[in-house]
C-alpha cells in the first residue's frame, strides 16, 4: 500500500521518540533518580506504533507492565510520561502511577498494569461501551506472551467473542515471560488459541512497521464495522532485561546484540523508505535529532519539577479521608 510521506515520517518520529525514551529512562534509572520499579519496551516500537497508527481519538487501549511505548504510540505526551515516572506532582497522573500504572485517559490510554493479564478486562468494558454508544470506537488489549497464559486473558477472549465486542488482542511475544521461554510454556499456538475462541487471529513480524501495520488493518476495521474480536500475534523481543537490573542470564551470549544489529525496527523502516526514494536519510537524522532535544527537557524539566504535597495524598481516590 503506498503510504504518504507525511505518514512515514510521522511514524519514524513516534518510533524514534519511544526508542529514545526508553533508552534514556535506562540511563536515569541507574543512577538511583527514578523510583520504582521499570520495564522497557526498547525493541519493541515497531509494534505498538504499527497498531495505534489505525486508531484515532474514540479508540482506547489497555496495556501491560512495559506500557511506556504504548503510552508514546497513543499519543500521550512525552514530558508528562517523564515527569509521572520520576513520581512528579505534575506528571501525567499526578506522580501516583508511575511507571507500571501510567495512564492518560483523555488519550484513550487506559493504563499500563502490574497485574499481568489485567489489561484485557478493562478493554472489553471500553469495547462494550463503545459498542453501546455506537461511536464506531475500538479497543485493544496488548498482553505479553506471558500474560497470554492468564485465566484473565482466556476469560476476556470468550468475552468478546461471546458479546462480539469490538477488541483487538495482541499479543507481543518477545520470547520471555521473564525468564520463561514462550517455546516452552505456551501451549499450542497464539493462533490455535484464537480459533479455538472462535475469533479470526493473523500474525505479524514485529521487526517490521510495515509488516503490523498491514496486519492490523483488517482487524481493526472488522472491529470497528461490527464484525467482533480478532487476535494478532507479533513476534519480536526487547532489547533490555525483563526489568531494569535483570541479569538476563537466561538469554544466548550475543542474543540481544544480534537483535540490535539485524532485528532493530527502526533500522529496518529507515533501509525501506530511503533504498525505495521515499524519504532521505538527511530528514530521519533530523528527526532524530529533535526527538533528542525532546527527551532532553523531558528529563531535565522532570528533574526541576515539584514532588507531590502531602495534600496530594488522599485526591484521586473515591474515599475521602477525614
Amino acid at each position: 500500500m503506498q503510504h504518504s510521506r507525511q505518514f512515514l515520517l510521522d511514524s519514524y518520529r513516534s518510533m524514534a521518540t519511544i526508542r529514545q525514551f526508553e533508552d534514556r529512562v535506562h540511563d536515569e534509572f541507574s543512577t538511583g533518580k527514578i523510583p520504582g520499579f521499570v520495564h522497557l519496551y526498547a525493541g519493541e516500537e515497531a509494534s505498538a506504533v504499527g497498531v495505534c497508527a489505525h486508531l484515532d481519538s474514540r479508540d482506547a487501549i489497555g496495556s501491560t507492565h512495559r506500557g511506556h511505548g504504548h503510552c508514546i504510540a497513543k499519543g500521550c505526551d512525552p514530558v508528562g510520561m517523564m515527569k509521572e515516572i520520576y513520581g512528579r506532582r505534575d506528571g501525567l497522573c499526578g506522580g501516583k502511577g508511575g511507571s507500571m500504572h501510567i495512564a492518560d485517559l483523555s488519550k484513550g490510554m487506559l493504563g499500563a498494569n502490574g497485574i499481568v493479564g489485567g489489561g484485557s478486562p478493562l478493554v472489553c468494558g471500553a469495547a462494550l461501551t463503545a459498542k453501546y454508544l455506537k461511536t464506531g470506537g475500538v479497543a485493544i488489549a496488548f498482553v505479553g506472551d506471558g500474560g497470554s497464559n492468564q485465566g484473565t486473558t482466556l476469560e476476556s477472549y470468550n468475552l468478546a467473542k461471546v458479546w462480539n465486542l469490538p477488541v483487538v488482542f495482541v499479543v507481543e511475544d518477545n520470547g520471555y515471560a521473564e525468564s520463561t521461554s514462550s517455546s516452552w510454556s505456551v501451549g499450542g499456538s497464539q493462533l490455535g488459541r484464537a480459533a479455538g475462541f472462535g475469533m479470526p487471529g493473523v500474525e505479524a513480524d514485529g521487526f517490521d512497521f510495515f509488516s503490523v501495520y498491514e496486519a492490523a488493518r483488517e482487524p481493526i476495521e472488522r472491529a470497528r464495522s461490527g464484525g467482533g474480536p480478532s487476535l494478532m500475534h507479533v513476534k519480536l523481543t526487547r532489547f533490555y532485561g525483563h526489568f531494569e537490573g535483570d541479569a538476563m542470564t537466561y538469554r544466548a551470549a550475543g542474543e540481544i546484540a544480534k537483535f540490535r544489529e539485524e532485528k532493530d525496527s527502526l533500522k529496518i523502516f529507515r533501509s525501506r523508505v530511503t533504498s525505495a526514494g521515499l524519504i532521505d536519510g538527511a530528514e530521519l537524522d533530523a528527526i532524530d535529532a529533535q526527538v533528542g532535544k525532546l527527551i532532553d527537557e523531558s528529563v531535565a524539566s522532570s528533574e526541576a519539577a515539584a514532588m507531590p504535597a502531602l495534600p496530594d495524598l488522599t485526591t484521586d481516590v473515591y474515599l475521602r479521608y477525614a
